[in-house]
């Protein structure tokens, strides 16, 4: 396949800041040629989407890390919805390291994640009470109406065991607002979450006011959505194109769908932000800092760090597991209240920003998702798009990942600086979109046209045999905080 038209000029300004980057048949081969030893990054990107030079660059900059003290990157791929990132990864980027963990590049927002449910519930029955739904759920979302108070023992589960610590003390000391909740049901569904919900943590990694000795603790942080691009929508299943699948995860055209996307909160931000200091700290003396800023911890230099680093890590995506559920349960009680006993069973849940285990060496998938052969993931568009339930095709040449959705492809900031000119169908505001917030400015930050095609990501990834369709979805009704 031909080079895209209109991007010799910029590859020619790439290549003076020292890219080398060539195109065929979808892929861009990005190398920085002031590091000979680095090995290329590719990007899999249709022909018809931008090249941006800053979400190259920085995906360039990846493939330079390495440790004085032993440890590298062997390998860097970037999902179709690769864009900038606001710490210097490149958002859609998967690195392979060997020898080395690097805890920057996964950041603060530590397990950001998908969940989805689906609901036996027509459409036209959601809307007759839409009204009381939101109402209930805009109190529980957004206005503080929800009660997550747990025992200290529930509240240490989560950091040391994730779903089931948190499940084992909850089923004996159920209380708050999920008291009428079916334990037995949250017990079933922890084979659909990754990792089963639960890794490796510790509560000394955890802030000390959420993990006392005994008492009560009350976490303002759980069951939150959190802001940027994190939601909790309602959805309908429009089409199946793998019946067999969707047969095996109850997902059924007509139905409705919740979808949940959100991370690890204040906890990963207070993780991420030490982790971030401690390996700055803990680089070798007398050499030169990385120029990306993104410092890595050697396994052959600093082992115990590596090791302690991805326990609290694994604290921090406990929690993030934690909240996913509690975000589902708060809205499947709700459903229960004014539809009905409705069993509104998961689908799945997983990571798109994590350290994963990867032979002697790891994984980052920074704003991607793990798509191992079988692997359920969901793929949002934007909450006037549609979503996507596929199924991983465990393809090692696009190191078995894929995107985690349609990517931005305008800023936050450009959208509300220019926002008082854009109309309501520029914006792609138009189509019905239901935006529950307490901020209006959020319809315009993540309008419709904010993000890139999410048909296109799709299609370029199964055309490539990195996942499959089983379902699609459309929205119905978003929650914003």
């Amino acid at each position: 396949m031909q080079q895209p038209k209109n991007t010799h000029r910029l590859l020619r300004a790439l290549a003076k800041q020292g890219l080398e980057v060539s195109y065929k048949d979808q892929i861009y081969t990005v190398r920085s040629t002031e590091c000979a030893d680095a090995p290329a990054a590719e990007v899999l990107l249709p022909p018809d989407f931008p090249i941006e030079g800053k979400a190259f660059k920085q995906l360039a900059s990846l493939t330079t890390l390495a440790h004085p003290g032993g440890g590298k990157v062997t390998r860097t791929f970037a999902t179709p919805d690769f864009h900038p990132g606001d710490t210097g990864v490149a958002i859609g980027s998967v690195i392979q390291t060997q020898g080395m963990v690097v805890p920057a590049a996964v950041g603060s927002d530590i397990n950001c994640g998908m969940r989805l449910h689906v609901v036996d519930l027509s459409v036209a029955d959601f809307l007759a009470q839409r009204d009381k739904f939101v109402a209930l759920m805009k109190g529980d979302y957004l206005l503080g109406t929800r009660d997550v108070t747990m025992t200290a023992a529930a509240s240490r589960g989560i950091f040391n065991e994730g779903i089931p610590g948190w499940l084992e003390q909850m089923s004996q000391h159920p209380m708050g607002s999920v008291a009428k909740s079916d334990f037995g049901q949250l017990w079933q569904e922890i084979d659909r979450v990754q990792f089963l919900g639960s890794l490796a943590g510790n509560t000394r990694w955890a802030p000390i006011e959420l993990t006392p000795a005994a008492g009560l603790v009350r976490d303002g942080g759980l069951g939150t959505i959190g802001g940027g691009n994190h939601f909790v929508e309602i959805q309908e299943v429009v089409e199946i194109r793998n019946s067999r699948l969707a047969y095996q995860s109850n997902v059924k055209v007509g139905q409705l769908a919740i979808a949940i996307h959100s991370g690890s909160r204040t906890v990963g931000k207070y993780i991420g932000g030490m982790w971030r200091d401690r390996a700055k700290a803990a680089w070798l003396k007398g050499y030169p800092f990385p120029q990306s800023s993104l410092f890595a911890l050697s396994t052959a230099t600093n082992p115990d760090l590596v090791a302690e680093y991805l326990e609290a890590e694994a604290t921090a995506a406990n929690y993030a597991f934690v909240n996913r559920l509690i975000l589902a349960e708060l809205i499947r009680l709700r459903l229960r209240e004014v539809y009905g006993d409705l069993a509104a069973p998961l689908v799945c849940d997983l990571p798109h920003n994590l350290t994963f285990p990867d032979g002697d060496g790891w994984i980052v998938r920074k704003g991607a998702c793990a798509a191992g052969a079988g692997q359920l993931l969901i793929t949002p568009g934007s909450m006037g798009t549609p979503s996507y339930l596929l199924s991983g095709l465990g393809n090692d040449r696009y190191l078995n990942s894929a995107a985690h959705g349609a990517g931005r492809a305008i800023s936050r900031f450009e959208l509300t600086r220019a926002g008082a000119s854009y109309t309501e169908s520029d914006l792609g505001l138009t189509s019905g979109v239901d935006c529950i917030t307490l901020r209006p400015e959020r319809r315009i930050e993540e309008a419709p046209a904010a993000y890139k095609s999410i048909d296109r990501v799709i299609d370029t990834q199964v055309a490539a045999g990195m996942v499959e369709v089983v379902a699609k979805m459309r929205p119905i009704l978003t929650f914003k905080a």
